[in-house]
C-alpha cells in the first residue's frame, strides 16, 4: 500500500499533492509530527518549572540579547534587527520577506518565570505560549482574564500583536491585563515599564509588532479559576434581533463570557457563560476530548433543532473550545475532519500545528490561499455592528463569523476609542473561503479596510494589510509611537511597524 502511494506521489508530484490532495500530506505527515512537537514542548516546559531553574537562565538569555544588541551597534548597526524566530513558526498566515534581509537576534524564551498569588500576577517569557499557561494556571487554581483561544498564541505575539477573548467585553484586549513589560532597547539596555514607571513606553508597546524593543518578560493578571463554565446558548434569527441581543449580552458584566457564532445574514446562536464550581450532572459537556464534535458544529446542531441550551463545560476546554478546529479554517484542510470515525481514530492528532502547516504549505498554496481565502479579524465599535455584518456579508461572504465584544480603555497608544470615554466594540472574525463572485483578495479587503477606518475601529496586523501608509496612520493614532522611536533611537533599529506588516511596503 505505502509503495503504491509512494509511486503515486512520483507520477503526479509531490506539489501536485500538496495543493489538489492536502489532506493526505497533512494526516500522513503533519499530525504526527505536531504530536511530537507538542510533547516536547510540554514535557520540557514542565521539567523546567519543577526545577526552578527558568529564572536563573532568564538572566542569562537577556544578558545575550543584550550582547546581541551591542555587537550589531558595533559592526555599525548598517540594518534593521528583528527576532530570528523562523517565519513559518508563528501563527500569523502572513509571510514576512524581512527576516531574510534584517539582522536576527536570536530569542529563546518560552518559559513561566513565576506565579505570584499575593500580587496576582504571572511572569512569563514571551515564547511562552497560552496552551502552556492555561495548563500551569488551572492546575493551581488560576487563570487568565483574557485567554485568547489557540494553544500556539505566545505571549509575545499577542502583546507586540493583540489578543482577545469572549471575556474582552470586562478586561479588554490581550495588553489591558498586562501590568508590566521588560524590553531590550536598540542601545542593549533593559528597562522595565508600568503604568507608572516609563509610562509612554508601557502605553505604545502593543501594538507595535516588535519595532520599540525585544520583549524579554511580561507580567500579566491573574484571577482566581472555576473548575465550570456555565454555558447558555441561544439561536436568534434576523439581523436586527441578532445586533440588539448581543449589544445587550456584552453590555451585561454578569456575563463572564460572550461570544456570537454567526452563520448567515440572519442567523446566529449567542453564546453567554459564568464560572462556577458546581455543575448539574446530565448537563455536562467534556467538549475538548478529541472524539467530540467541532465546537462550531456543535453549537450549529442548536440553531438547526432552534433550542436554547444549558452545557456545563471544563473551564479549560471551554477556553480553548476552537482549538481542535482551527476554529473553522481545519474543515477546508481535511473536509472529512468532523467525521465520527475520523475523530474517534485520528482526532487526539488534531490540530496540525499552525507553524508546520505554513512550513509545508509551498508558493502554490500561498498564492491560492492569498486570492481565494480570507482570514481577518476586524474591530469596529458595537454601534456599527450592524452595518459591519452587511460589509462583510456584501464583500466576501464568508461564514461562520466570530463575533467577541471588548471594551476598549481610553489610554493612550496605537488603538482607543475616538471619544474621552471607554468604549464598546466588537471583533468580527472572517476566516474561509469568500462566496462572492466578484471577489479579488486586493480590492476586496481595501473596501473592508475603508470600511473601518471610516467608523473608527482597527484591523488585526496578523492579517494581510493592504492599507496604504497614510490610510494606515489615520487608522491607528502614531502620536506616542512615534515619539518613542525618536526617543530610543529606534528608527536605524527597527524598521516601522508599516514597513514590517503591510503587504504594500512588503513587495
Amino acid at each position: 500500500m505505502l509503495v503504491l502511494f509512494l509511486v503515486w506521489i512520483k507520477v503526479k508530484g509531490l506539489e501536485y499533492v500538496i495543493v489538489h490532495q492536502r489532506w493526505i500530506f497533512v494526516c500522513l505527515f503533519l499530525l504526527p509530527l505536531s504530536v511530537i512537537f507538542d510533547v516536547y514542548y510540554y514535557l520540557r516546559a514542565w521539567i523546567i518549572f519543577k526545577m526552578c531553574s527558568a529564572p536563573k537562565q532568564h538572566d542569562q538569555r537577556v544578558r545575550d540579547i543584550q550582547r546581541q544588541v551591542r555587537e550589531w551597534k558595533k559592526e555599525g548597526g548598517k540594518k534593521h534587527m528583528c527576532t530570528g524566530r523562523p517565519g513559518w513558526l508563528t501563527v500569523s498566515l502572513r509571510v514576512g520577506k524581512y527576516k531574510k534581509t534584517h539582522k536576527n537576534i536570536m530569542i529563546n524564551m518560552m518559559d513561566i518565570l513565576e506565579v505570584d498569588t499575593k500580587r496576582q500576577v504571572v511572569r512569563v517569557e514571551p515564547l511562552a505560549n497560552m496552551g502552556q499557561v492555561t495548563a500551569l494556571l488551572n492546575s493551581i487554581g488560576w487563570t487568565l482574564p483574557v485567554l485568547p483561544e489557540l494553544d500556539d498564541l505566545t505571549v509575545g505575539g499577542l502583546v507586540m500583536g493583540t489578543g482577545i477573548e469572549s471575556s474582552s467585553h470586562i478586561y479588554g484586549l490581550f495588553q489591558h491585563i498586562c501590568v508590566a513589560f521588560e524590553l531590550v532597547l536598540a542601545d542593549g539596555s533593559l528597562v522595565r515599564c508600568t503604568e507608572k514607571e516609563n509610562s509612554d513606553l508601557f502605553y505604545a508597546v502593543p501594538w507595535s509588532c516588535g519595532t520599540l524593543g525585544f520583549l524579554v518578560a511580561a507580567e500579566i493578571r491573574i484571577i482566581p479559576a472555576r473548575k465550570w463554565v456555565k454555558l447558555c446558548y441561544e439561536p436568534v434569527r434576523g439581523l436586527d434581533a441578532i445586533c440588539k441581543k448581543f449589544a445587550e449580552e456584552s453590555a451585561n458584566k454578569e456575563n463572564q463570557f460572550v461570544e456570537g457564532l454567526q452563520y448567515s445574514r440572519d442567523e446566529a446562536v449567542i453564546m453567554t457563560g459564568t464560572m462556577t464550581d458546581h455543575a448539574e450532572p446530565d448537563k455536562t459537556n467534556c467538549i475538548g476530548y478529541y472524539f467530540k464534535p467541532w465546537f462550531f458544529r456543535h453549537v450549529e446542531g442548536f440553531l438547526k433543532q432552534n433550542r436554547v441550551a444549558v452545557e456545563y463545560i471544563p473551564l479549560r476546554h471551554y477556553y480553548h473550545r476552537h482549538t481542535r478546529s482551527i476554529f473553522w479554517e481545519l474543515q477546508d484542510i481535511i473536509p472529512f475532519g468532523n467525521n465520527p470515525l475520523f475523530r474517534y481514530v485520528f482526532g487526539w492528532m488534531v490540530p496540525p500545528k499552525i507553524s508546520l502547516l505554513k512550513l509545508t504549505q509551498g508558493e502554490t498554496i500561498r498564492k491560492l490561499y492569498e486570492q481565494h481565502h480570507v482570514v481577518q479579524d476586524m474591530l469596529v465599535p458595537m454601534k456599527h455592528i450592524k452595518s459591519a455584518i452587511l460589509r462583510f456579508h456584501e464583500d466576501i461572504h464568508v461564514y461562520p463569523l466570530w463575533l467577541c465584544p471588548f471594551v476598549l480603555p481610553n489610554q493612550p497608544g496605537m488603538v482607543h476609542p475616538k471619544g474621552d470615554e471607554d468604549e464598546l466594540y466588537v471583533d468580527i472574525g472572517a476566516y474561509g473561503e469568500p462566496k462572492v463572485k466578484h471577489f479579488e483578495a486586493r480590492s476586496s479587503t481595501r473596501q473592508l479596510e475603508k470600511f473601518v477606518r471610516d467608523v473608527h475601529g482597527f484591523q488585526m496586523l496578523y492579517a494581510d494589510v493592504y492599507m496604504e501608509r497614510q490610510e494606515f496612520w489615520e487608522m491607528f493614532d502614531g502620536t506616542l509611537y512615534h515619539k518613542l522611536r525618536k526617543q530610543l533611537n529606534c528608527e536605524d533599529a527597527f524598521p516601522e511597524v508599516y514597513d514590517k506588516i503591510c503587504k504594500n511596503a512588503r513587495h
